[in-house]
């Protein structure tokens, strides 16, 4: 548990040396409570003190790494049990399963399928994470299938199997790429923790009740496994979500070590409508990893739109750079429409714009972020703001005209902007959608 900035000075020195490079001990225990500072900047911390630190330095949830390099997924490490608390710091994985029953031609067609499924959305790229190949058949065909993807993708694997030898010999076979063993119960412990102790591969935890999940990491733990992932099995929705919000809870508010990992949820359902909404769902609340069998794009994306949405900084909105962005062949005489810094403001409007193949410039005003009302109301997007932008970024060098659009929302400001610019000051739509239509008319 994390320990306050007074418990931390009481196990400090009490010397005021500055050697760590604060004024006194009490600074640094503060700015080791922040986390902003480590430990060993104190020569003199003595051997009991420094253990008691490392361990309330501790994450409750440890962070798991699956795979490596670039495409590596690192899930864990979380500290809050409610995103507006501070923010969530890990997305939740997104992968699909391969069966291995599959042909060779057939599971290269998947593969390419998941590997296209890369998008951009307000300025970021959304990329899914894993591939999970089946165990259907024997362990020969097992291996071949595991060597077949990795050969054929740079995501991160996970081996699902409940043949032990076949597990391992899979597992041997990719342990460079550090797959996800999936998994181990109380059946195989013996057999899959020498697996997992060769070939240092991350490993899923799998029973029905969280006392047994419980009882299972402890054991690993002891033997040294401590790279794991939790798993409460097939559930009813209602019941995952139950499981997923406890093992999260416990961690985060009752320290329980023994539950302190991340999640996996794996959805099996045919309908691949109901497969999406239940993979949603336990990307809301708590999974660290949803494998689904479904890898059409209208699903990869609506599902990482969602992760985008509840893994963004409540306290820090997406934002794009503020200046002026010329859209198609902008040329001097090309309409000027102004809007804020909200990266979904922007995009929306732009999307418009590109729509309506009329060259344009968009001019960004630095509103920190905000939408166009909560800015106006704010203060931040205002006559002053975008004359401001308008002298920083020259727009009468980029247009030889002198007329300005501004969202139909804040025409209130457009007497104050025509007088502080000199500009003709242009009401345009209140929505986006309505921008196509506008621009063809004023042309």
């Amino acid at each position: 548990m994390a320990l306050s900035g007074l418990d931390i000075y009481k196990l400090l020195p009490k010397t005021n040396c500055r050697q760590c490079g604060f004024a006194t001990c009490l600074a640094f225990a503060m700015q080791l409570a922040k986390k902003t500072v480590s430990i060993d900047k104190c020569p003199f911390l003595s051997p009991e003190a420094k253990i008691a630190l490392e361990a309330s330095s501790q994450p409750p949830i440890k962070l798991i790494t699956i795979g490596v390099g670039e495409n590596k997924l690192e899930i864990g490490n979380e500290t809050v049990l409610f995103r507006h608390e501070e923010k969530f710091h890990h997305p939740c994985g997104i992968g699909f399963i391969i069966e291995d029953d599959l042909q060779d031609a057939a599971i290269r067609e998947a593969l390419s399928r998941i590997n296209k499924l890369t998008f951009e959305r307000v300025g970021q790229k959304l990329d899914v994470n894993l591939v999970a190949v089946k165990q259907k058949k024997d362990k020969e065909r097992f291996v071949k299938a595991t060597q077949l993807i990795m050969q054929n993708t740079e995501l991160s694997i996970v081996l699902m199997s409940r043949d032990n030898e076949a597990l391992g010999l899979a597992a041997r076979a990719a342990q460079d790429k550090k797959p996800l063993l999936f998994p181990q119960t109380f059946d195989n412990i013996d057999d899959i923790s020498k697996i997992a102790q060769e070939t240092k591969c991350p490993l899923v935890v799998r029973a029905k009740e969280i006392d047994t999940l419980s009882q299972l990491t402890t054991e690993l733990n002891k033997r040294g496994i401590t790279d794991l992932v939790l798993d409460t099995q097939d559930k009813p929705v209602a019941d995952k979500i139950w499981d997923l919000t406890q093992i999260r809870r416990l961690a985060l508010k009752k320290s329980m070590r023994s539950l302190g990992f991340p999640t996996i949820a794996v959805v099996d359902n045919p309908d691949p409508y109901e497969e999406t909404m239940e993979a949603a769902t336990y990307i809301s609340k708590y999974a660290g990893i949803v494998l689904i069998k479904g890898n059409a794009p209208w699903q990869a994306l609506s599902l990482l739109t969602l992760r985008q949405n509840i893994y963004t900084d409540p306290q820090k909105p997406l934002q794009i750079e503020p200046k002026l962005y010329p859209i198609g062949q902008a040329s001097e005489k090309s309409p000027l429409l102004v809007t804020t810094n909200f990266s979904l403001s922007y995009y929306t409007v732009m999307g418009e714009v590109e729509a309506c193949k009329i060259p344009s410039y968009i001019l960004s005003v630095d509103t920190e972020g905000m939408s166009v009302l909560t800015a106006w109301a704010a203060e931040k997007f205002n006559a002053e703001k975008i004359k401001a932008a308008m002298d920083k970024c020259a727009v009468s060098e980029a247009v030889s005209h002198k007329r300005i659009i501004i969202p139909g929302y804040v025409a209130v400001m457009s007497g104050d902007l025509q007088d502080q610019s000199g500009w003709e000051v242009i009401v345009g739509p209140k929505e986006a959608a309505g921008i196509p239509s506008f621009l063809k008319n004023l042309q």
